[in-house]
């Protein structure tokens, strides 16, 4: 029988789950020259944390779909034809929301904004996401709360970072020469969604920490790297 959770549980769960996407904003954030405003942004946040239910019904669906078509099979999240999709539809919500909430809005009005904004909403969407997986490891030990946290810092977390900011970066650089933005937009999200992909597999196959350490490696790789693309484009201007 499952324990039930105490109030100092759910409490532990919350300030786990949403520490380090509220400390990997406040980065970035730090970072933007100009900053935005605090509603837009807080709004955007909570688009994000509100679109995992759907992402999740939408990933549920294309499971049962996947295994009535014979091409994934029962328990078993290893194919690509589950993984591939399950990031499409991850990458494909973050950048609806922000497209929505932000891009099509006058505050979109400098191409850093974009990996701003995508990097909020996927922030929120992380926070709520590693709620969500946190809640699996609650009512167990403390010890086994806080790992699972730990994994969720450094890979989740900034794997979402990443991603979203993989699509920030290729549509900022279209900003300034719209006849493009499309296909830099749908070239941000197949980008971000062979990165998710990458990443899950590599986990979900890991046979030793070694390989473990190898992967959350590369993804922080991965992560200065669109720091260094963070700072290039602040300096973009209309040529």
């Amino acid at each position: 029988m499952a324990q039930a959770l105490t109030f100092q549980d759910i409490m532990l769960v919350f300030l786990t789950g949403f520490l380090p996407p509220l400390l990997w904003l406040w980065f970035w954030l730090k970072e933007d020259p100009h900053p935005e405003p605090r509603r837009v942004l807080l709004t955007s946040f909570v688009l994000g944390m509100t679109a995992v239910p759907v992402v999740l019904l939408g990933e549920y669906l294309w499971y049962r779909a996947a295994i009535l078509l014979g091409v994934a099979e029962l328990g078993a999240i290893t194919s690509l034809a589950l993984l591939f999709p399950w990031a499409f539809l991850e990458e494909g919500a973050k950048f609806l929301v922000a497209w929505q909430a932000d891009l099509k809005r006058s505050v979109y009005d400098e191409p850093v904004d974009a990996i701003i904004y995508l990097i909020t909403v996927a922030l929120g969407f992380a926070a709520m996401e590693n709620v969500l997986f946190l809640l699996k490891s609650a009512g167990g030990s403390l010890f086994l709360l806080l790992t699972t946290a730990d994994l969720r810092f450094i890979g989740a977390t900034v794997l979402h970072t990443v991603s979203a900011g993989v699509m920030g970066v290729s549509i900022a650089f279209s900003f300034f020469h719209k006849e493009h933005q499309m296909r830099n937009v749908w070239g941000g999200i197949m980008l971000a969604t062979i990165l998710h992909t990458a990443f899950n597999a590599f986990i979900i196959r890991a046979e030793s920490s070694g390989a473990l350490f190898k992967t959350f490696f590369a993804l922080w790789t991965l992560a200065l790297i669109l720091i260094f693309f963070f700072e290039r484009i602040k300096k973009l201007r209309s040529q």
